[in-house]
């Protein structure tokens, strides 16, 4: 089930509390948040594959919003996906029968009196608990449908084989798999949209990328909150499709019907899959059956470095992300863990050349971190140079024309005097830093990292 509030509604209390029941009573719920539009409400469903769609809406304009809802999920072909929502006192009564006869259930304050929140939420495990019968149409997924995707992987998910001609295509396009993995909390999703961004910037929407996002379920009840989707700002594009996908009773952090799922996805034409599991501990590392390069993301908290040695995914991650750098001990822990990559591997003294990164999202991590995602010496992501035969990641400089008021604040950190431009914690030691970076009204960011040369001293203003 997918859970949001409605456009324009920042009053996310009452859906947190229908989809936390939800979850208890053995609901899968791919949870978007507040303010979202009928168009993510819909695409989050059909790329689901889910039964039914629960939003909450006290913005005045529910009657549009749920009557669009329905419509456009018809348009799309998905008119089974069953519609409810809520509203307190803002939706009337005539306007509950009036999205009734259109075929949304809205739950009145008079509901939540006679029957009760739980009962409300297991009227929706009733109307949803029906029979599906999965089916996969092989046609259909090479031919580019995302609803026959989805429902495909539901099949996988279900028990059902992948279809000879579908395992022939994947196996013939060879399709690389980044396996992103790390402990709870660390940031895999939110680096995964970074990584995401950046491939739809730098390849101007040329590659075509399948995230397959796993959490877990809960044992005593079943239910899950799938809530990577949550995290993602960068998935609005016909070239990305992302999926949510529940552990359920596998006892992995990455279930058996995943790799099927990847190599469905393949077949039906993304240029990467990404695979991002649920937090891990030490000793786990499932994911690097399924992928060909894998991604270890963590934080600067892990506790004495002697920690480090019972990290399971130090041994065998291609690359580290040490996420959230701004942290206290963030130097000292990139040190600490390329020193044990280097005892794993037993390259002694070749401890800067390991592949741990910082993964501060917006100064120094994603660019390097992006060219570090190899295999078998070749990129993973192939990006060509531009018309001007420039590498997109290469760093540009700038005259000073452009950003008049960029200068070093006192701290250290580096603040530009653009509308809106981010304030990066992170700036200069002085003597290293370039500035790359692209600017427009949707990614007002600049990226700082290399060699500060004289030719930059006007872009970076006077130093201290």
């Amino acid at each position: 089930m997918v859970t949001a509030t409605s456009l324009f509604d920042g009053h996310d209390a009452a859906i947190n509390i229908m989809r936390r029941i939800l979850q208890s009573q053995g609901a899968e719920v791919i949870h978007l948040g507040h303010n979202r539009s009928v168009d993510d409400v819909v695409t989050a469903a059909i790329e689901e594959d889910a039964d039914a769609v629960a939003v909450s809406s006290y913005q005045g304009g529910h009657v549009e919003y749920f009557s669009y809802l329905v419509e456009l999920l018809a348009e799309r072909g998905a008119p089974e996906v069953r519609v409810y929502g809520g509203g307190g006192g803002v939706i009337s009564p005539d306007e509950i029968e009036t999205l009734a006869r259109r075929g949304v259930r809205i739950f009145s304050p008079e509901d939540g009196q006679r029957m009760g929140l739980a009962p409300m939420v297991n009227t929706i495990i009733a109307d949803c608990d029906r029979p599906v019968e999965h089916r996969i149409d092989p046609e259909a997924v090479l031919g580019g449908s995302t609803g026959a995707l989805a429902q495909a992987l539901s099949a996988l998910e279900a028990g059902l084989e992948v279809p000879d001609p579908l395992a022939g295509s994947a196996a013939a396009k060879g399709t690389p798999v980044l396996g992103v993995t790390g402990t709870g909390g660390s940031g895999k999703s939110s680096l995964t949209d970074e990584l995401l961004r950046r491939i739809r910037l730098d390849t101007q929407e040329k590659l075509s990328v399948a995230v397959i996002a796993v959490d877990p379920n809960r044992r005593r009840s079943g239910g899950a909150l799938l809530g990577d989707r949550i995290r993602m700002n960068s998935i609005d594009s016909a070239q990305i499709y992302f999926r949510s996908v529940g552990t359920r009773d596998s006892g992995s952090e990455v279930p058996p019907c995943v790799p099927h799922m990847v190599e469905v996805c393949a077949a039906a034409g993304y240029d990467l899959v990404v695979v991002e599991t649920p937090g891990i501990g030490q000793g786990d590392a499932a994911v690097t059956g399924v992928a060909d390069v894998s991604l270890y993301v963590m934080t600067p908290e892990f506790g004495a470095a002697s920690q480090l040695e019972k990290i399971e995914m130090l041994d065998a991650a291609d690359v580290v992300a040490i996420n959230k750098f701004e942290r206290r001990g963030a130097m000292d822990a990139l040190r600490d863990v390329r020193r044990q990559m280097a005892r794993n591997r037993e390259e002694w003294g070749r401890e800067d050349e390991m592949p741990v990164f910082d993964g501060h999202l917006f100064v120094r991590g994603p660019i390097p971190l992006f060219q570090g995602l190899t295999l078998d010496g070749d990129t993973v992501i192939d990006i060509d140079p531009d018309e001007d035969g420039d590498h997109p990641f290469e760093p540009t400089f700038y005259d000073g024309s452009e950003f008049p008021d960029l200068a070093l604040g006192g701290n250290g950190a580096l603040s530009v005097g653009i509308p809106f431009l981010e304030f990066f914690e992170y700036g200069f030691e002085l003597g290293t830093g370039t500035a790359a970076g692209r600017l427009g009204e949707r990614d007002q960011r600049v990226v700082f990292s290399g060699e500060l040369g004289l030719d930059q001293e006007s872009f970076l203003g006077d130093l201290p």
